[in-house]
This record gives structure tokens, C-alpha cells and sequence, in this order.
């Protein structure tokens, strides 16, 4: 065909003719360059598409074929006409009217659009006979992928990926719009630009896809138009589930476990760090690997040898194994070289305050301020990943040990626990948790909820906790002098020097506490040795 045409009155007849004989859906995938590419037979009902190549993959581009099929029963477009339109980003689907004679008869075929309109991301054209078609199909395709690759880069040059949101859930819906909207923080503290963001509230989840396809779909559409290849789901994602989305919306695809351990790689700076971050990598992509085609079973040479060797699926998987046995052992060093670190620090009998509490409430600032440090502050989730220990002299001449730590989140992943258990040990020597909040925060509740449930699950919930409630410069005072005088707690502007005198002085007064406790039996000492050990 011209490429020009959409469809060509011959080519509409002698496929209306040849569907009629065979009393089935005939359809053509047709190339840019009016060659057919492939041929599809049906039932008489509908056709099947079968897997495309991926490619075109550039923001704004369509996949460079066009659906041509006919209707059997004199039908306009279905709903899998368009489902396959947005989910396979094709130029076009257009149908052709089967007549009672095999004749050709109307004509309706679809678009996708840059922008929704009327609640559709798509346009419909209605022609009476195939002969009538007169639009020149080669333009508006053109056209369409420069106002697509346009409006997808809205907003001046961009470096940032653009990704777009998805919740799921069958239970509150606020609690869900709360942590979707933390996902959006993370993903922008990733360096992520947030195109959009689309909750879905089923009473069952899909086992394959977590949502209905119906909403893939108009997430496909979402994507072609916001110029996004990236979906983050606010879940955690199985293995299969991560699959199936993947190959049915030919993008990229990570859950929030995933998102947090991108976060905490492009952080971590320390060799401790980077190992702890990498254990947690291995870990959750372990299970994720997955054969190909080419992983069929290798055979060795020479006589005698000759057999089924490893699939490169069982080989990729060894050396992984290998891999996260290596870090485990390399982590026990760090925790061993720490553990001297700590009875030094026993030695010289330094109490020891570890900074605790939701990521981005303001503890790195709050530590610079205390005492005088240039640990890396920033308004992101995750901005300190390494613990960092200072000495801290207060006014009536005593010293202790005061570290700032890694920040809390909720739902925080497993693997990434039992990773930084090396950093966690920090915690295990507290003499005294200094829980910082970030008061200005409306879930600031919701917050110390999941930093004193990660502290139970660490098994560090009797420590003696003071809870600092920093960003009083932001809320009313009556706010910041109610939750003092319910959790006994201090009120703080980590970045105004004046209010900290008062945090001060009850740092004092629970230091002074804490040595004045009795020393702990040397029987306890040994077994909790034995226990780290």
C-alpha cells in the first residue's frame, strides 16, 4: 500500500472477500512503509495479535504498525480494538465492515490522542465505504509523535525519568493516598520526575496483575502521553507479577522494595555502606531471576565429559549464592571491626546517644547543630545512610557519644533490615534513643506508629527513649507544648540555636540517670556477648 493510506479500497476487498469464504476475523499488521508485516486469522468473533518485537522505544513513539481487521458482523471498534490500540501503542486500528455479498462496507478506525479528551485518551473516524478514507495517514502519524514527544517533555529540557504512581488496595483508602503520596517523596528523593499518580481500590487483588487490565490500560495511555516508561507500584510486587506487567505494558517495571534499594545505592558512601546496600540487592533479586530462551542446558566437551551441564539460569543463580556468601562474610568483619569500636568506647565509659526516627525528620540537621559537624543534611528521604559518631561536652563538663543514624520508614523492607543489622547495632548499644520527630509533618502520628514498631521488631523497644519534636518554628506552639506534655517530650528548631538549650538540659538530666544506674552483671555482659557473637 501507499504509505500515505490508511487503507486501500482493493486491499479492503480482498479482505472482506477472503474473511467472507472463511466465515472468520482476517486482519493485516501493516508497517510504515505500506508492507504487510503479518497476517492474522480468528474466528468469527475476534483475532489474537501475537507478540510484538520491542521496538521504537523512544519517548513519544508509536510502534509502527497499524490493525487492519474485519468485522464479521457489522460492529463498530470493541473494547479490545482500543486495548489493543493503547496497550500496544500502534499507529492505528481501523475496522472494515464485512457485507451479506463479501463486499467491503463501513469503515471505523482509531487513533491515540496527545492529550484525553472527553474522558478518552483516543479518536474515533467513521467512513462509509473504504473508497471515502481521505486521510493522509502518513502526516497525521507524524504529527501525532511530535505532539506526543511535545507534551511528554512539557516543562523545558528534562534528565530526570518521568514514572508514574500506582496503588492498589482493598482497604482504607486514605491510609493508601498517605502512602501513595510517599512513594511520590521517595521517588522524587531517587532523583525521579512524578508524572502522575493513580490509585485503584479492588476487593481482590488480580494474582497476575494486581489491577484490572482495564486500568493498565488507561495507565499505557497515561504513559504514552506523559512521555513515562516507568511504573513504580506502592506493593510489593511478586516475581510472575513483575513479568506479566511488564510484557503486556512494555515498560519498566519496579515496587517500592525496589525503589528503596535504588534510593539507599545511590547514597551509601562508606564500604560498610555499599556492602550492606548490595546484600540487600542480591537478596531480593535471588528470586527473581528467571530463565530465557538461550538458557537451554550446555554440554561439555571431550570424552568422557560429555552430559548436560548447568543452564546459565543455575549458573547466574550459583554465582549469586557465591556473591551474597562473600558480602555476609565481609559484613561480619565490618561488625567485628565495630564491636572494638564499642569497647573502646566502653572503656573510656562515654554514654551513648543514638539519634533515631523517621527518614527526612531532621536528625542529621539536628546532629550538625548539637555538635558542630558537616554531616550531609538534605530535604530527601535518605539522605544519611552511614552512621556518624561525634563527642558532645555539655555545659556542666560531661561528656558522651552522640551518633546519627539511618532513618525509619514504614513498611521498610526485610531484606534491607536484615542487611543494615551491622548499622543497627549502633542502637543496640544506646544508653539513651533520642527519637527525633518531624512535628510539622500531618502524619508526624503515623510516623512514630512505624519507628516504634521497627524498634520492637529489632528487639529495642525497653531502651530509654526521649522524644524530640524538631520543626516547632513550623506549627502553632499549642501543637508543639501538647505532644511534649503527653510523651514527656522536648519541643526543638534544629535550625535556631536558641531552642536547644532546654533539649540540652534533659540531655543532662538523663545522662546523669543513666550513670547513676547500676552497672550491668558481668554474667549479662558475657551471655549478651556469646548472643552477638
Amino acid at each position: 500500500m501507499p504509505p500515505r493510506e490508511l487503507l486501500t479500497p482493493e486491499l479492503a476487498r480482498q479482505l472482506t472477500e477472503i474473511s467472507h469464504d472463511l466465515h472468520r476475523q482476517v486482519g493485516l499488521l501493516v508497517n510504515r512503509s505500506g508492507q504487510v508485516a503479518y497476517v492474522l486469522v480468528g474466528d468469527a468473533k475476534g483475532l489474537l495479535i501475537p507478540p510484538l518485537p520491542r521496538e521504537r522505544g523512544a519517548r513519544g513513539r508509536l510502534k509502527g504498525l497499524r490493525l487492519l481487521h474485519t468485522h464479521l458482523d457489522a460492529s463498530p471498534l470493541t473494547q479490545d480494538d482500543f486495548m489493543d490500540l493503547a496497550l500496544l501503542k500502534l499507529d492505528a486500528v481501523a475496522v472494515v465492515e464485512v457485507t451479506p455479498t463479501g463486499l467491503p462496507g463501513r469503515v471505523q478506525a482509531a487513533h491515540l490522542l496527545p492529550r484525553e479528551v472527553d474522558g478518552r485518551g483516543w479518536a474515533v473516524l467513521d467512513y462509509d465505504h473504504p473508497a471515502r478514507v481521505d486521510l493522509d495517514f502518513a502526516a497525521m502519524v507524524d504529527s501525532l509523535e511530535e505532539e506526543l514527544a511535545r507534551v511528554g517533555s512539557e516543562g523545558g529540557e528534562r534528565r530526570a525519568d518521568r514514572a508514574i504512581l500506582i496503588g492498589v488496595t482493598g482497604k482504607n483508602r486514605l491510609e493508601a493516598e498517605e502512602s501513595l503520596a510517599e512513594l511520590a517523596e521517595l521517588a522524587r528523593s531517587a532523583g525521579l520526575e512524578v508524572a502522575a499518580s493513580l490509585l485503584q481500590k479492588r476487593e481482590r487483588f488480580d494474582p497476575r496483575f494486581l489491577m484490572g487490565k482495564g486500568k493498565l490500560m488507561e495507565l499505557m495511555l497515561q504513559a504514552l502521553q506523559w512521555g513515562s516508561d516507568l511504573l513504580i507500584f506502592d506493593a510489593e510486587l511478586s516475581p510472575s507479577q513483575v513479568r506479566s506487567i511488564t510484557d503486556l505494558t512494555d515498560l519498566r517495571v519496579i515496587d517500592r522494595t525496589q525503589l528503596i534499594l535504588d534510593l539507599f545505592a545511590q547514597r551509601a558512601r562508606s564500604r560498610e555502606g555499599k556492602l550492606q546496600v548490595e546484600m540487600a540487592q542480591v537478596k531480593y533479586l535471588l528470586p527473581r531471576l528467571r530463565g530465557r530462551d538461550d538458557s537451554l542446558s550446555r554440554l561439555t566437551g571431550g570424552i568422557g565429559g560429555r552430559g548436560p551441564g548447568e543452564t546459565k539460569l543455575e549458573i547466574d543463580r550459583r554465582r549469586m549464592q557465591e556473591r551474597l556468601h562473600r558480602l555476609q562474610q565481609e559484613l561480619g568483619r565490618v561488625r567485628a571491626e565495630r564491636r572494638v569500636r564499642r569497647e573502646g568506647r566502653k572503656r573510656h565509659q562515654l554514654p551513648i546517644l543514638s539519634l533515631i526516627g523517621y527518614t527526612n525528620a531532621g536528625k542529621s540537621t539536628l546532629f550538625n547543630a548539637l555538635t558542630h559537624a558537616r554531616v550531609l543534611a538534605e530535604d530527601r528521604l535518605f539522605a544519611t545512610l552511614d552512621p556518624t559518631s561525634r563527642r558532645l561536652r555539655f555545659p556542666r563538663e560531661r561528656e558522651v557519644i552522640i551518633t546519627d543514624t539511618v532513618g525509619f520508614i514504614r513498611n521498610l523492607p526485610r531484606n534491607l533490615l536484615e542487611a543494615f543489622k551491622a548499622t543497627l547495632e549502633e542502637l543496640e548499644e544506646a544508653d539513651l534513643l533520642l527519637h527525633v520527630i518531624d512535628l510539622a509533618n500531618p502524619r508526624f502520628p503515623e510516623q512514630i506508629q512505624a519507628v516504634e514498631g521497627i524498634l520492637a521488631a529489632l528487639e529495642l523497644d525497653h531502651k530509654p527513649v526521649l522524644k524530640i519534636f524538631n520543626k516547632m518554628d513550623l506549627v502553632p506552639p499549642a501543637l508543639a507544648a501538647l505532644q511534649c506534655r503527653i510523651h514527656g517530650g522536648v519541643a526543638v528548631s534544629a535550625l535556631d540555636p536558641e531552642t536547644l538549650p532546654p533539649l540540652i538540659a534533659r540531655l543532662e538530666e538523663k545522662v546523669e540517670e543513666i550513670l547513676a544506674r547500676p552497672p550491668e552483671p558481668p554474667e549479662a555482659a558475657g551471655r549478651r556477648a556469646a548472643a552477638e557473637g
